[in-house]
């Protein structure tokens, strides 16, 4: 159960806004605009654009440092995980404008996808503790993965560079990458000190219920009571992978069929080689073996829409 929320009373001067420099390209480019027109010259808010070939992260942290009490991130999942990441061990505020292609982390707490709806969010919403992952130091808001979801997540660029920014070139970039890969890992994955060995091309760790409600997996109670979820991808060769992708996009998998799944609070995942890529909230960086995946329980302060008034 979520602690209460509580009311906050925005400040002067107290609000710096993070903008992707690249969302909002192509087919985003009306929402983005329509935002920036919205905020730009507005008192009291100051606008950082953060170009994708620096350090998000370390701009949010400056952000901290020079005393905003609210940072606002504005663009799509992996804008909103860097901008969180700055913000670790700190008591600012978190703001999120949705600008990205899906913005799970946005719909899962229920601020709207229109960046101006969600820029009254911050403006007068409530604050609320939310619950995220980390790996190996890094801090993840949806998910995180190991194996070939960081090749889709390079095919989706090569996607979207030339069909533009969609769900359905995501989807597209996800047949597309599968049809072309497959590579099986051997891993050792000990679940609260309980060993399992395995092969498995992918191996997908969620820690917010909302996806996982998208596509119709299950889990949805065991991140609710705190635990992590992973999910192994069948070891059955390139058309099966393929398949049951199909069937993660149509909703309509099954749990040891499709694929096989491990509930717990601590996951640690070897893959016996010394460095190997790995995705997250749609980024993606190569990291040290052994991952070990953890809860952070309500380490980010998050501003989300007020709750609905009830009448006695």
């Amino acid at each position: 159960m979520s602690p209460p929320s509580d009311a906050i009373t925005p400040r002067s001067n107290d609000i710096l806004v993070i903008v992707n420099a690249g969302s909002g390209k192509k087919s985003g480019n009306e929402k983005h605009a329509a935002f920036m027109e919205l905020i730009e010259g507005r008192a009291g808010v100051t606008i950082r654009r953060w170009p994708p070939d620096t350090d998000i992260t370390d701009c949010a942290a400056r952000g901290v440092a020079d005393g905003y009490g609210t940072i606002v991130a504005a663009g799509g999942d992996g804008t909103i995980s860097g901008v969180s990441a700055g913000l670790a061990g700190a008591d600012a505020r978190l703001g999120v404008i949705p600008l990205g292609t899906f913005n799970f982390f946005a719909r899962s707490l229920g601020i709207p996808e229109d960046p101006c709806e969600a820029w009254d969010v911050v403006s007068g919403g409530h604050c609320r503790r939310v619950s995220i992952g980390e790996i190996n130091g890094q801090r993840f808001l949806n998910n995180a993965s190991i194996g070939a979801y960081a090749t889709i997540l390079r095919v989706r660029e090569d996607v979207y560079g030339r069909w533009g920014r969609s769900r359905l070139t995501a989807y597209w970039s996800v047949i597309k990458a599968m049809s072309t890969l497959y590579r099986s890992l051997r891993m050792r994955i000990t679940v609260d000190g309980v060993a399992h060995d395995v092969r498995s091309p992918l191996a997908f760790l969620a820690v917010r219920p909302y996806q996982l409600e998208e596509y119709g997996l299950p889990g949805v109670q065991s991140i609710r009571d705190g635990d992590l979820v992973l999910y192994l991808a069948p070891n059955g060769g390139r058309i099966n992978l393929l398949w049951t992708a199909f069937k993660v996009l149509n909703r309509n998998v099954q749990q040891d069929e499709d694929y096989s799944m491990l509930t717990g609070r601590e996951i640690v995942i070897e893959t016996f080689r010394r460095k190997r890529l790995v995705a997250w909230d749609g980024e993606r960086s190569p990291m040290s073996d052994p991952f070990h995946f953890k809860m952070l329980r309500d380490d980010l302060n998050v501003i989300v829409p007020a709750p609905p008034e009830t009448t006695p």
